[in-house]
């Protein structure tokens, strides 16, 4: 199943939890795995707190700091060399456990989309498989 997500800011974190939770729901999986899959070089998934939403902001702002939007060092042509990096460092899929058919996430965990190189529209892949 895709998930469309609408990005608005060069980089960001969308909760993309409801959607993922929604997918695991119409799946109709009691038990297993569900793997969120995100197909964009500038973008990835990962797993965070979403109760603070400065911990969003702390972590783009690590991220910045780590790899600067600008560089000197750059060579690839595009000008989003900084977005290909914090992509390969966040990841391009997170797997999450279900069982009795929910993510078993924790009491602040939420999944995210992160966006690097945007605004855009972009999609996650959800893949729930029973075991």
């Amino acid at each position: 199943m895709k998930i469309p997500v609408r990005t608005s800011k060069p980089t960001e974190m969308v909760d993309i939890t409801a959607r993922v939770s929604e997918a695991v729901r119409r799946s109709g999986v009691s038990e297993g795995l569900c793997t969120v899959f995100v197909a964009h070089t500038t973008a990835g998934v990962t797993i965070n707190e979403n109760f603070d939403p400065d911990v969003r902001h702390d972590f783009l702002g690590a991220l910045e700091r780590m790899v600067p939007l600008a560089s000197p060092d750059y060579r690839h042509d595009e000008g989003n060399s900084a977005a290909h990096v914090k992509a390969s460092l966040v990841g391009s899929s997170a797997t999450v456990i279900v069982a009795a058919g929910r993510l078993q996430l924790g009491t602040w965990q939420a999944l995210f989309f992160c966006e690097f190189d945007g605004p855009r529209s972009r999609e996650a892949w959800v893949k729930v498989m029973a075991g």
